[in-house]
């Protein structure tokens, strides 16, 4: 600063250096100093004040007028920021010109913006939704309370902290004193006089000294330091109001759900949603209506009360919402509300594990009310020390001659003032933290209930949450409980599959549809559907189909436009949850007559197929034991007045007595287990009417005796039993209309002789068994019309096998056979002859008799060729006739032309 000074004094052509008495006195003494090089006019040297300038020459100045010739006037304002807590004081001094005025210049403050602390308080907009009254109403108070801190810190830095006068023990002369230059001659009548006081002989440096020393020494910590104290204690509450927010922990946590929320908030299909009754069906939300709405007359939203929260209880009134048509929401929106679906259930997994959210804010507001009461027991005993005036005594005597003085706090009164005012801040703030306390501690925020949405929405499965996720949920509703509502939405696997519904809607439609259409087995007009997500509304726009077949598809709900398809037989659901309109359930009883049911669980089995009173067919697949309570129990068919075929492929242990009801009326009963043991089979005696036995996979070692006393049985399948032995077979001679009999995979090692006095028979399986040798006596079933003997140890046909004379079928493929017997090309009027995969080196040239063979099977043998008598089996063609093709070329080429013409 004394090079800046001298710069300055140096460009004014000033020479005489004592115009500052020291450096000190620059740094001390902020003021401006005017000069104007003069030699006429040298300083005059003071004890500490000086004279003030000419009136008129001061005036001159400031007009901008003076003497310009041979005088150089310069202006030099030299602005020095102060450390000293003492204020600029007005100081005069004679300068090395005609004239000097010294001005004062006002201590330059730093201003502080109240922005500049968001950064302690500061977080997202959207956060807002998580900030209930009282964080708002406590982030008022703390602004409030910033505002105090700040002010007074800004009066301690520009105002004067304490101004002191020396104690005097003795009155002293007041003199005056008045100063006149002898050298200064003013152009005015009379010189004003000057202002006198008692004199102390100190200068503004001791008074600065002294003031400062007492302001360490006399003043009280809390005087002092009040405003600081404030500003801190303010803006850690500011910190831990929002803490929780800023935590990693927590924020990402709460960053998803805000985000989730807004878009849940804002998406179409919420709207769509609301605006009807998700899951039910009319009848049902008919009958709800008015029950609801007398409900809601009587019954404040205030009374209702939950059994585990009282969320949402200030929704007053239903919100009313046009009902948009299907076309309202497009592909878009629609693929944007399945992704919320995803991430909802993603985010609902992840924050239901923990509840750090609900830690955290606890710990912060069990923090501030301590924190509260630390402020309000120290602030209370402190606040009386700040006072107006301090006796202080220094040891300075030698320094300033006295020893005890009066000081005054000139910021005293207010600051007084400010802590009053700064406790009833913290009183309510306290308060509020100790009403909050309660609140989180009263009510089980772990848990959130949206009982009061489901009664609502009528959106029944909306599940409760726990956890995190219930806690934010809690805080959502003291901002607006309608958020919450509107999320709930998002949790409804209803709501989801509605959803679907409207994106499957979009994607198959009826055209679509109706070029999957084909003809199935039973000559029916069949659309089949895999791996859906539902059932799309289109397909009952096809009024010609006849056969549904949906193939695990979950969540299926058959609306009333079923009834639009008049010509619907069957219906098959393979691993799909279904549900029924009131409406279709009243149509399918009148008109299914097929139903094909496969289920893994009970959620997949179908209970209103009880009341299919005309229903025809039945065909079940899965776990009906009753012995497993996971397992279905088949109830009572007592309904099914029409039934005549029913199939259960499952696990039984015995004949359910269900199957029992419908005896008088059932014609084919297929029994296919799964290798479980089938024990109790008395109640088949009952069943007189039986035209169609199956029991496959029975673990069957005997033929059961039941089956003989069903006398109108005409087929009887016992596949893949445990059979090894049919000594019983000669029961079956009182089932005279037995006519078709299989025995197939088993472990039958021989056929009975018994076995001739089945002369009804036209059917016979006894493949896949261990026979060695063919009985002369199974030919005289003369009947036989298909005689399958395939994959055995045969070696030998007996020349028997010529009385056949009806018999179509023949195979014995598999087997051991060398040669076969001439008779056997008596049988005129066989179709199918299976010889494939046996030991044969030759075939007879009587084949040429069997005209009507369409088919014959001779790859596996050891032919070297093939007899041209072939060519005279005119139906044999070339697809029809299973041999090497080597071996085929062995035929004469005119009967080759002959098989190979279509």
């Amino acid at each position: 600063m004394i090079s800046a000074a001298s710069r300055v004094l140096s460009l004014c052509g000033h020479k005489d250096k004592n115009i500052y008495s020291s450096s000190d006195d620059v740094t001390r003494h902020n003021h401006a100093r005017c000069c104007c090089t003069d030699d006429n006019f040298p300083p005059e040297q003071g004890s500490g004040f000086h004279a003030s300038p000419r009136p008129h020459a001061l005036s001159e100045a400031r007009h901008g007028s003076g003497r310009t010739g041979g005088q150089n006037l310069c202006i030099i304002i030299i602005i020095i920021i102060d450390d000293d807590p003492e204020p600029h004081r007005l100081r005069q001094e004679r300068s090395c010109s005609k004239y000097v005025h010294t001005t004062s210049v006002h201590k330059t403050g730093i201003m502080i913006p109240m922005m500049e602390f968001r950064q302690f308080s500061e977080q997202q907009p959207a956060f807002r939704v998580l900030k209930p009254w009282w964080d708002v109403f406590t982030d008022y108070l703390s602004v409030i309370m910033l505002m105090i801190g700040v002010f007074g810190c800004t009066l301690q830095v520009m105002q004067d902290k304490i101004i002191c006068l020396p104690h005097r023990t003795s009155q002293e002369n007041i003199t005056e004193v008045e100063v006149t230059p002898s050298h200064v001659h003013y152009n005015i009548s009379a010189v004003p006089r000057e202002m006198t006081g008692l004199k102390t002989d100190l200068d503004l440096q001791q008074y600065s000294f002294i003031n400062q020393m007492c302001y360490e020494k006399a003043l009280h910590w809390y005087a002092k330091y009040f405003p600081y104290l404030v500003l801190i204690h303010t803006l850690v509450f500011m910190v831990c109001s929002n803490f929780w927010f800023k935590f990693p922990g927590s924020s990402s946590k709460i960053e998803h759900f805000i985000s989730m929320l807004g878009k849940c908030f804002d998406s179409p299909w919420t709207t769509r949603a609301l605006s009807e009754v998700s899951g039910e069906n009319p009848e049902e939300k008919d009958h709800k209506k008015s029950g609801t709405a007398r409900s809601n007359m009587v019954a404040s939203p205030g009374d209702v009360c939950l059994e585990k929260t009282q969320s949402l209880r200030s929704i007053p009134d239903k919100i009313v919402v046009d009902k948009p048509s299907a076309s309202a929401l497009d592909k878009k929106e629609g693929e944007q509300a399945k992704a919320l679906f995803e991430k909802v259930k993603k985010f609902r997994l992840h924050v239901e594990e923990g509840d750090i959210l609900y830690i955290m804010y606890v710990r912060q507001t069990v923090f501030k009310v301590f924190k509260f009461l630390l402020i309000i027991a120290y602030n209370s005993s402190l606040v009386n020390k700040v006072r107006n005036r301090v006796a202080c005594e220094v040891e300075i005597q030698d320094m300033t001659g006295y020893k005890d003085f009066e000081c005054n706090h000139t910021m005293a009164h207010l600051f007084s003032k400010l802590s009053y005012c700064y406790l009833c801040l913290v009183a309510v703030y306290g308060l509020t933290s100790l009403y909050t306390s309660y609140w989180l501690f009263y009510r089980s925020l772990k848990e959130y209930s949206f009982e009061y949405v489901r009664q609502e929405t009528g959106i029944n499965d909306i599940p409760d949450v726990k956890n995190d996720f219930a806690f934010m949920l809690h805080m959502i509703d003291q901002y607006d409980p309608l958020y919450s509502k509107r999320f709930a939405v998002f949790l409804s696997e209803v709501s989801e599959n509605k959803l679907k519904q409207l994106n499957l809607n979009h994607e198959w439609t009826a055209d679509k549809l109706r070029q999957r259409l084909q003809m199935n087995a039973n000559n029916l007009l069949e659309l089949q559907l895999f791996m859906l997500p539902g059932l799309p509304d289109t397909v009952f726009e096809l009024t010609e189909l006849q056969s549904l077949k949906l193939e695990i598809i979950n969540n299926v709900t058959i609306p009333a436009s079923v009834s639009q398809l008049a010509d619907l037989q069957e219906l098959s659901l393979y691993q799909c949850s279904i549900k029924l309109h009131t409406t279709a359930t009243s149509f399918l009883k009148e008109n299914l007559k097929v139903l094909r049911v496969k289920f893994d669980d009970s959620r997949e089995f179908p209970s209103w197929l009880y009341g299919l009173r005309n229903l025809e067919e039945l065909y079940l697949t899965g776990s009906l034991c009753p012995d497993a309570s996971k397992n279905i129990v088949l109830e009572s068919l007592r309904e099914m007045k029409c039934l005549k075929t029913l199939s259960l492929k499952s696990n039984l242990t015995k004949i359910p007595q269900s199957i029992v009801d419908v005896s008088s009326h059932l014609q084919r009963l297929y029994l296919h287990n799964d290798g479980t043991k089938l024990v109790m089979l008395n109640n088949l005696k009952k069943m007189n009417n039986l035209t169609e036995l199956e029991m496959v996979r029975c673990d069957l070692e005997r033929i059961p005796h039941a089956i003989f006393s069903l006398t109108s049985l005409q087929e009887l399948d016992l596949k893949e039993n445990n059979l090894r032995s049919i000594e019983e077979i000669i029961s079956f001679q009182h089932l005279r209309k037995l006519t078709c009999l299989k025995l197939w995979y088993n472990g039958i090692m021989y056929i009975p002789e018994h076995i001739k006095k089945l002369g009804s028979l036209e059917r016979l399986y006894f493949s896949h068994n261990k026979i060695e040798i063919l009985p002369s006596h199974l030919f005289l079933c003369n009947k036989l019309r298909y005689l399958d003997l395939c994959h055995n140890d045969i070696r030998f046909i007996p020349p028997e096998i010529g009385v056949l004379q009806s018999l179509q079928y023949f195979s014995v493929a598999c087997n051991k056979i060398e040669n076969l017997p001439d008779e056997l090309f008596f049988c005129k009027k066989l179709k199918t002859l299976k010889l494939g995969k046996n030991s044969l080196s030759i075939l007879s040239p009587k084949i040429s008799y069997l005209v009507q063979l369409t088919h014959l099977e001779l790859k596996g043998n050891h032919f070297e060729v093939l007899p041209s008598e072939l060519g005279f089996c005119r139906t044999l063609k070339r697809s029809g006739l299973i041999v090497e093709d080597a071996l085929f070329e062995t035929l004469p080429s005119d009967v080759r032309e002959l098989m190979k013409a279509e």
